[in-house]
C-alpha cells in the first residue's frame, strides 16, 4: 500500500524566479570551485602544516570520499525534510567547516575540515538540483535554468584553479578556506527571502536507517580505494579491505533496497529510461571530461614548466569557451530536445578533446592549444548543463532529491575511476626518468591518456541515445508507479 503523502519536494513557486536561479547558480559555483581550490595551495599548507607526501592527498580524498559517500543519504534528507532546509543546512556546513579549515595548525584538523566540506557538498548538491529541476517550467523555462546552473558549475571548476592561484600567492594557502565563509553564509541569508519553506510535510515516510548507513558507508569506502589506490597501490592491504567491504555494503544496500517498504532508493527508479541512462552518462562524462582538467594541469607545470598563477591564466580560454557551451546547450535543448542537445555536446567535445592531444608536444605553445582547447569547452559545457536535468527528467517530485543524488554520486565515483585508469596509463612510461626523457615520456603519456578519455566521449554519445527522445510524451502516471 502506498503510504499517504504530501510531496516535500513539490512544484516551487520562487516569487522572484531570476534572483532565485542567481542563487542557486551561486550555490552550485561554491560547490565547484571547492573541488579544485585548494589543489594549487597543497605545496604551501604541506610546508605550512607539517603533511608528509603521503598524507598531503588527503586533502583532496577528504572531500571526495565524504562528498560521494553522502550523496544517497543528503538526497533522501531532501525529499523528506524539503530542499530549502537542505540548501541551508549544506552552506551553513559549508561555512563552518571552511573556517575550521582556515583555522587548522595540524594536519588532522584540516583533513576533518576538508570532510566536512564534502558533507556539506552532498547536503547542497541534491538541494540545488531538486530546485532548478521543480522551480522553472518545463520546457524554455527550466533549459534556460539548467543553462545558468550548468555554466555556474562548469565554470567552477577551472575558476577554482584561478582564484586558489591569485589566493594562495596574495594571502597564502588559508586564504583558499575563508573565501568560502563569507560566500555560503551570505547564501545562506538570501535563501530565507528567496527560496520558499514548505508549509506541509511528508508523512508516513520513513528515513530507511539501514539503507542510509550501508549506501553511505559502501559508497564512501568504495571512493577510498578509488582514490587511496593509485598512491598505495591496488594491492595494499587497507586498499583491498576497502574496497571489499564497500562492495559488500553496497550489496547489502541492494538487497535491503529490494525488500523494504519505503527503500531509501526504491530500484524501480533507477530502471526508468532517463534515470537509468542518466547515471551512466554521468558516470562516464566524469570519468572523460572531468579528468581532463588534471591532465592539462599537469602538461602544463610538469612539462612546460607554468606556476599556480600561469596555471590558472591557461584556463580562462576555456572557462570561456564553458560558458558560451552552458548557453548553446539549452538553446539547443529548447529547440531540438534535450536527447539531441546531449548527444551532440559529446560529439562535440569528443573532437575537442582529440584536437587537444594531437596539439600535445613538448615543443608545442599555448596558443596550437587553443583551437582543441575551445572546441573541447564547448562541448563540456554544454553536456554539463543537460546530463542532469536529462537523467531526471521524469522523475517524480517529490524522489527529485534522491534521483539528483543518484545521478552525482555516479558522477563522483565516475570521476575517480575514469582518473585513475587514465593515470595509470599516462604515468606508464615515466619510471626512472628524469630530465627531457621525463618530460617527454610525461608528454606522450598524456597524450595517450587523452585519447582514451576521446574513446569513452564517444561511448558516452551512445550511451546517451538511451534518453527518451523529445517527441515520445513521458507517460507521468507510470512514472509514478514505477517509483512507487
Amino acid at each position: 500500500m502506498t503510504p499517504n503523502t504530501t510531496p516535500a519536494t513539490a512544484p516551487t513557486e520562487f516569487r522572484r524566479p531570476a534572483a532565485a536561479l542567481a542563487l542557486l547558480a551561486f550555490a552550485q559555483l561554491i560547490i565547484s570551485l571547492d573541488h579544485n581550490i585548494v589543489y594549487v595551495a597543497l605545496p604551501q599548507l604541506g610546508s605550512a602544516l607539517g603533511f608528509s607526501a603521503h598524507t598531503l592527498q588527503w586533502v583532496i580524498s577528504a572531500y571526495a570520499v565524504a562528498f560521494g559517500g553522502f550523496l544517497l543519504l543528503g538526497g533522501r534528507a531532501v525529499d523528506l525534510f524539503g530542499p530549502h532546509r537542505m540548501f541551508v543546512l549544506g552552506l551553513a556546513v559549508y561555512a563552518v567547516s571552511s573556517l575550521a579549515g582556515g583555522l587548522a595548525t595540524a594536519p588532522l584538523p584540516l583533513v576533518a575540515a576538508r570532510a566536512a566540506q564534502g558533507l556539506g557538498g552532498a547536503l547542497l548538491f541534491p538541494a540545488t538540483l531538486t530546485l532548478v529541476s521543480t522551480g522553472f517550467a518545463a520546457g524554455r523555462q527550466r533549459n534556460r535554468a539548467f543553462a545558468v546552473w550548468g555554466t555556474a558549475g562548469g565554470s567552477g571548476m577551472i575558476l577554482g584553479s584561478l582564484l586558489g592561484g591569485v589566493l594562495t600567492d596574495a594571502f597564502g594557502w588559508t586564504a583558499v578556506f575563508f573565501v568560502n565563509v563569507p560566500l555560503a553564509a551570505a547564501a545562506a541569508l538570501l535563501a530565507v527571502s528567496l527560496v520558499p519553506r514548505r508549509t506541509t510535510a511528508r508523512t508516513g515516510r520513513r528515513f530507511d536507517v539501514a539503507g542510509a548507513l550501508t549506501a553511505t558507508a559502501g559508497t564512501a569506502l568504495v571512493v577510498f580505494a578509488l582514490v587511496q589506490g593509485p598512491e598505495s597501490g591496488w594491492t595494499a592491504p587497507p586498499v583491498l579491505l576497502a574496497a571489499a567491504t564497500g562492495v559488500l555494503l553496497l550489496v547489502a544496500f541492494a538487497v535491503i533496497e529490494s525488500r523494504g517498504a519505503d527503500p531509501l532508493l526504491p530500484p524501480r527508479l533507477l530502471r526508468g529510461r532517463d534515470l537509468g541512462t542518466g547515471v551512466l552518462v554521468t558516470f562516464l562524462y566524469m570519468g572523460t571530461f572531468g579528468t581532463l582538467l588534471y591532465f592539462l594541469t599537469v602538461y602544463f607545470q610538469v612539462v612546460h614548466g607554468y606556476d599556480a598563477l600561469d596555471t590558472g591564466l591557461a584556463f580562462l580560454v576555456p572557462m570561456a569557451a564553458i560558458v558560451a557551451g552552458s548557453q548553446l546547450g539549452g538553446r539547443l535543448a529548447t529547440a531540438r530536445g534535450t536527447r539531441t542537445a546531449m548527444i551532440a555536446s559529446l560529439v562535440v567535445g569528443g573532437l575537442g578533446t582529440l584536437l587537444v592531444g594531437l596539439s600535445l608536444s613538448t615543443g608545442g605553445s599555448y596558443l596550437a592549444l587553443l583551437p582543441g582547447l575551445v572546441v573541447l569547452g564547448v562541448g563540456q559545457g554544454a553536456g554539463y548543463t543537460l546530463m542532469f536535468g536529462a537523467a531526471t527528467a521524469a522523475t517524480p517530485a517529490d524522489q527529485q532529491g534522491v534521483a539528483s543524488a543518484a545521478a552525482s554520486t555516479a558522477q563522483q565515483v565516475g570521476g575517480a575511476v575514469g582518473l585513475a585508469v587514465l593515470v595509470a596509463i599516462a604515468g606508464a612510461a615515466t619510471s626512472g626518468l628524469s630530465g627531457p626523457a621525463l618530460r617527454a615520456a610525461t608528454t606522450e603519456g598524456l597524450r595517450t591518456a587523452v585519447f582514451v578519455a576521446a574513446a569513452g566521449i564517444a561511448l558516452t554519445a551512445l550511451v546517451a541515445l538511451g534518453f527518451t527522445p523529445a517527441n515520445t510524451p513521458v507517460d507521468t502516471d507510470t512514472v509514478h508507479r514505477t517509483a512507487a
